[in-house]
């Protein structure tokens, strides 16, 4: 019986499954590649979840019009598509059968997983794995304000960007989060960041914990002057 490429991709996959990570992305390698895309006839979106989640989601502007996504004037994002059939005119890529991670050219989507995490005001498209504790970041936004009815627009950080699963000559409707540099390098890199962000961390708590007190100066410092604080007023008694 002929093979088809849904057959040898999961042959490929449970060939992935391995103990070793390495291992796992060579195999794949040899089941998929990718073509690289226009840029500009994607968005990388972040959808308002709940009170406090996010969900993510590509969409792609197939033909030119009607407009798939526009840009609202507080900086965040409508999703027109809603509002006509987009058939033939815009796809969309919701979860990890229509996206997946990819670094130089090893298809990591049985190993690692995307997710959308928000610190502050900072929004972070991370790709993770329970192999490694340092954690990838593909991407960023600031998020304005959340509004379940808008979206918060994606940046991809410098390296990455979006090209598509391909099976020989056929591309197929799956996304890739691609980067080029060894996996080895990417995450040396990302332990050193979270290394460097937590020590700034330590010495910004160690700071607030050495300052004194309100109304407390200690004058032995050379760094003190007679102005610094509230400055202490003579009471003249009154007398008539």
């Amino acid at each position: 019986m002929k093979r088809t490429y849904l057959a040898l991709a999961g042959l490929g996959l449970a060939m992935a499954a391995g103990p070793a990570l390495r291992g796992s992305g060579a195999l794949a390698k040899g089941v998929f590649n990718s073509v690289p895309v226009d840029g500009s006839r994607f968005a990388v979106l972040a959808k308002p979840v709940g009170s406090a989640d996010w969900s993510l989601l590509v969409l792609e502007q197939l033909a030119p019009r009607p407009l798939c996504w526009e840009q609202r004037p507080d900086g965040l994002v409508d999703p027109s598509l809603n509002r006509f059939d987009f058939s033939g005119i815009c796809s969309r890529y919701l979860d990890s059968n229509g996206y997946s991670l990819r670094i130089a050219d090893q298809d990591l989507a049985s190993s690692y997983r995307l997710r959308l995490r928000q610190v502050g005001q900072e929004l972070q498209l991370q790709a993770m794995t329970p192999m490694e504790t340092a954690v990838l970041v593909v991407g960023r936004a600031t998020v304005p304000q959340r509004d379940r009815d808008a979206f918060v627009a994606i940046t991809l950080e410098p390296d990455w960007q979006l090209s598509r699963r391909a099976f020989g000559n056929r591309t197929l409707s799956h996304m890739y989060f691609a980067n080029g540099t060894p996996l080895e390098e990417l995450l040396a890199r990302a332990t050193q960041a979270e290394g460097g962000s937590a020590v700034a961390r330590r010495q910004r708590l160690l700071q607030v914990r050495e300052r004194p007190p309100l109304g407390r100066r200690d004058t032995s410092s050379p760094s003190y002057e007679a102005t610094d604080g509230p400055i202490a007023l003579q009471v003249v008694p009154f007398v008539e």
